[in-house]
């Protein structure tokens, strides 16, 4: 087995002859990760310097000296993390908390980013669908259960929107319902429901995209990931609190079956929404689930979805974005991703952007009718399902969740940005 290389984390700069601000210097005992004030926050330092001994192929690592912590080491291994290679990193800290934390979020995270990474053909509705109920199910045998509604059984229990997305594709699209129950009484009062966009590929359907843009839509269904691997984490940190979590999952592929721009889809709870794009689809499959979540009148709901290019537009990739009518409900989230050292912004959602997705033959369409505001138009879609048009409720539009290409911070692909956001939420609310 190849020998580690020994890291050091110090808050000193490099010798001159490793250049200016420089992030790395080496030696027979290893390499030092200097995280001077010059080089920047140290979290984002260390991230890049994890970066950067990936980039020269570094296989293995151990966190060695004193100046490492908590938050440290992780940033190190979000940065170290490889999508076509194991590189194997010893955190380097015999501390049993620290440990168990680490441990926590690593399992948490590597499942988001490889269930995201998978390819369409491995990662399709079904697959994605017990491969989250498997992985939350071991966390807790005793506490998690849960069905599978797939194809027909959809139209029987009123999922009209999966079944309408899906319905294009030979696979078919289903509705995974899992109810976390620590107490293990039947009876009790739901604390959260969390609703995850499942799109497993999106090929944009008859809005059709192209090929630059439908190349990275094996990660459409990062919202599923995400809502999933946050309660697997929260679980982890010894989560007592009850939690039904609802993945909506198809595949949006183009057939003679598959649903078409003037088609009008009728919700269980009454509302009827026009397709205007077909491309839009998330938030069709997000409403069969919103509709679920609120039957359960649960103290929140939150939905997360890789919803729409216009939140990637406003925010970046750097940053997830936060939508809700309610501020406090709002402020919640960000508190959590500020305490989990994950970046979250708040766009706009008013009472006004219900009115700006107007149909001329159903309550709704599914876009807006001059394209601005998308990310606020796609929330206030959401929001037609949510009870009492939004109450409790927050959505997450994972902006910053997958990068299309490698950056100095992070590898290509899934990045599990959000998920610690996500199991905050659920813990401290």
């Amino acid at each position: 087995m190849t020998k580690a290389m020994q890291v050091q984390l110090v808050k000193t700069a490099a010798a001159e002859t490793w250049g200016d601000k420089a992030l790395l210097s080496f030696s027979d005992g290893g390499a030092v990760v200097h995280a001077t004030e010059a080089a920047g926050a140290p979290m984002v330092t260390v991230q890049r310097a994890a970066r950067r001994l990936d980039g020269m192929g570094v296989p293995a690592v151990t966190l060695a000296g004193g100046g490492w912590d908590l938050e440290s080491r992780w940033a190190f291994w979000a940065g170290y993390y490889n999508p076509n290679r194991e590189n194997r990193l010893d955190w380097g800290t015999q501390d049993a908390a620290e440990l168990k934390e680490l441990k926590a979020r690593e399992a948490a995270a590597r499942w988001v980013r490889e269930i995201t990474n998978g390819t369409p053909e491995e990662v399709f509705p079904r697959a994605l669908a017990e491969s989250a109920a498997d992985m939350l199910q071991k966390l807790a045998p005793e506490a998690v259960n849960y069905r599978v509604v797939a194809g027909e059984e959809l139209v029987q229990e009123g999922f009209a929107g999966i079944y309408k997305v899906g319905h294009g594709s030979a696979r078919e699209p289903v509705m995974l319902e899992l109810d976390y129950n620590p107490s293990g009484n039947a009876d009790a009062p739901v604390d959260f429901c969390l609703v995850g966009k499942g799109i497993t590929f999106d090929s944009g359907g008859y809005s059709i995209k192209p090929s630059s843009n439908m190349v990275t839509m094996k990660s459409d269904m990062g919202g599923a990931a995400m809502v999933s691997g946050g309660l697997g984490l929260a679980i982890a940190r010894g989560l007592q609190k009850r939690v039904k979590l609802y993945l909506c999952c198809a595949e949006n592929l183009i057939s003679g079956q598959a649903f078409k721009l003037g088609d009008v889809i009728r919700y269980k709870n009454g509302v009827s929404a026009e397709i205007l794009n077909t491309d839009a689809e998330g938030r069709l499959v997000l409403a069969d689930g919103l509709i679920a979540a609120s039957e359960q009148n649960p103290r929140w709901i939150l939905d997360a979805a890789t919803l729409t290019g216009a939140a990637k537009m406003a925010v970046g990739r750097d940053y997830n974005s936060v939508l809700s009518f309610e501020d406090e409900t709002a402020q919640k989230v960000l508190d959590a991703a500020a305490l989990e050292n994950e970046r979250a912004w708040r766009l706009p959602l008013e009472k006004f952007h219900l009115e700006q997705i107007p149909s001329g033959f159903a309550e709704v369409a599914n876009v807006g009718i001059d394209g601005s505001a998308g990310a606020s138009t796609a929330a206030a879609f959401l929001a037609r399902f949510v009870r009492d048009e939004g109450r409790a409720w927050v959505h997450v539009d994972l902006s910053g969740s997958y990068l299309p290409s490698a950056n100095d911070m992070w590898a290509q692909g899934a990045k599990g940005h959000g998920l610690r956001t996500i199991a905050r939420f659920l813990q401290d609310n």
